[in-house]
């Protein structure tokens, strides 16, 4: 490997072997245009300051001129099924109710008593009304006020101007949004063309099978930053190796004009870092679900490739589980890793056999610790969407084996994933080099992330 000053042209910046579009255009099925598509531009080479992962300062930052300025994913629409049902949303010390107050109405409200500052609600559930634990104040589920106990003593308290203060909501593919600022842009012109990259993947067709919260020991950043790029894959998840192309990964990033990035990792194939050759049936076997792999290994015999025998396997397999019909699904759309993120912390798979979305949070006030929260949603049946799984905690000290419901395998490389990250942080305060650095191409979406960071927290302004 040369170590002369690289190229930051994505053709001449690549792994040897198959490109994903060389690849996509042997698929069994036609390919969305989309997906048939880059968008990889130039954002430069410098490091990235390490204080940013750690530092008091930047966090209080984080919190005042980020946080509070730009849209979050709060929840899914089917945990506000009902009228009354409400979430509880926690950024920083911010918190929020989101709640659905009527029918075709979701609202967020600050999640604190407008008497003596008491949280109104503690926790996800369902109310006819916002009632505070402490005196008993109430307001009504729109956040008109409903009830001042002992009203003879407060004649200074008018309805009017005692309304709970709200949030913006907006929502997308199922998912609800919110944002503390009034002076953000919609979130339709924030999404901008990411809405048009799932118009054949509709995210609002799903639901919550699982949902884990795990806090974990780095900061939110670090954490972040170690799922959105394929680089580890070689050195993390080495028994992946020989199924996944993850050097081939192709990264698009759209430039700071858009508010997300993608990369689309390649399944089916060995990685370019291995010399070694494998079958069909070596690289079929021991990466995949069983009743998968028993499809694959017959189809093989009828002449597919591992890639479309594994693909048709998935398909078989999901059709039969969740009632569905992915037959003219192409294979990329079935089993490669095809991950999106939103700014700031928001990663929705577009994927069938992965139906995962990952979403990465402040821990608290605690710049050192943080929570990613796991969503797998799965595509069912029209008009037989079972209601959402309630989220599953872990603390620090569990291992994402320990959450009921998840697959040993995925446990397994979720733990490897995280293994990594109390490391990074304590790395962090110990380097003397003052910054990180980042591969031109391979982690160009962590550097597409930072640049719309310091637009934020460096610039002070949402612009």
């Amino acid at each position: 490997m040369s170590l002369s000053q690289p190229t930051n042209s994505p053709a001449q910046n690549r792994s040897p072997g198959l490109s994903v579009q060389e690849l996509l255009r042997s698929d069994s099925r036609p390919v969305p245009p989309l997906l048939l598509a880059e968008g990889y531009e130039d954002m430069g080479s410098d490091d990235i300051p390490k204080e940013s992962f750690y530092s008091r300062e930047w966090h209080e930052l984080e919190m005042e001129r980020l946080w509070r300025r730009t849209w979050q994913m709060a929840c899914r629409e089917e945990e506000l099924a009902k009228v009354g049902d409400h979430v509880v949303y926690n950024i920083g010390q911010d918190s929020l109710i989101v709640a659905r107050t009527a029918p075709d109405r979701i609202q967020a409200f600050y999640n604190a008593c407008l008497h003596r500052g008491r949280r109104l609600s503690d926790g996800d559930g369902h109310v006819r009304n916002f009632r505070c634990q402490f005196h008993g104040f109430a307001w009504n589920l729109d956040g008109s006020l409903r009830d001042v106990p002992c009203g003879w003593d407060f004649p200074h308290v008018k309805p009017e101007k005692f309304r709970l203060p709200e949030a913006r909501v907006g929502t997308w593919g199922g998912f609800v949004f919110v944002c503390m600022s009034h002076e953000t842009e919609e979130l339709e012109e924030f999404l901008g063309p990411l809405t048009q990259h799932f118009a054949t993947f509709p995210l609002e067709e799903r639901y919550i099978e699982l949902h884990v919260v795990k806090e974990l020991p780095a900061n939110w950043k670090v954490v972040l930053e170690a799922f959105i790029e394929s680089f580890h894959v070689i050195a993390t998840h080495a028994q992946g190796a020989k199924r996944m192309g993850a050097v081939n990964t192709q990264y698009d990033n759209y430039g700071e004009r858009h508010n997300f990035n993608r990369m689309i990792s390649p399944k089916g194939m060995a990685s370019a870092h291995l010399a070694q050759e494998f079958t069909d049936e070596e690289i079929i076997r021991g990466g995949s679900k069983p009743a998968v792999e028993k499809v694959a290994l017959e189809l093989l015999s009828e002449g597919l490739g591992a890639r479309a025998a594994l693909a048709q396997g998935e398909r078989t397999v999901l059709n039969e589980t969740y009632g569905v019909d992915l037959d003219e699904k192409s294979d990329c759309e079935i089993i490669d890793t095809i991950q999106y993120w939103l700014f700031p912390n928001f990663c929705p798979w577009g994927n069938f056999a992965n139906p995962f979305a990952y979403r990465f949070r402040p821990n608290g006030d605690d710049p050192d610790t943080s929570l990613m929260d796991l969503y797998i949603l799965p595509a069912v049946e029209k008009g037989k969407v079972p209601p959402p799984a309630a989220p599953v905690y872990l603390g620090l000290e569990q291992g994402w084996d320990e959450a009921a419901g998840i697959s040993p395998g995925l446990a397994f490389i979720l733990n490897q994933d995280t293994g990594n990250l109390a490391g990074v942080q304590a790395g962090l305060k110990t380097s003397r080099k003052p910054g990180i650095t980042l591969a031109n191409y391979q982690e160009s979406r962590i550097r597409h992330f930072h640049h719309l960071l310091d637009r934020y927290v460096r610039g002070g302004d949402a612009e």
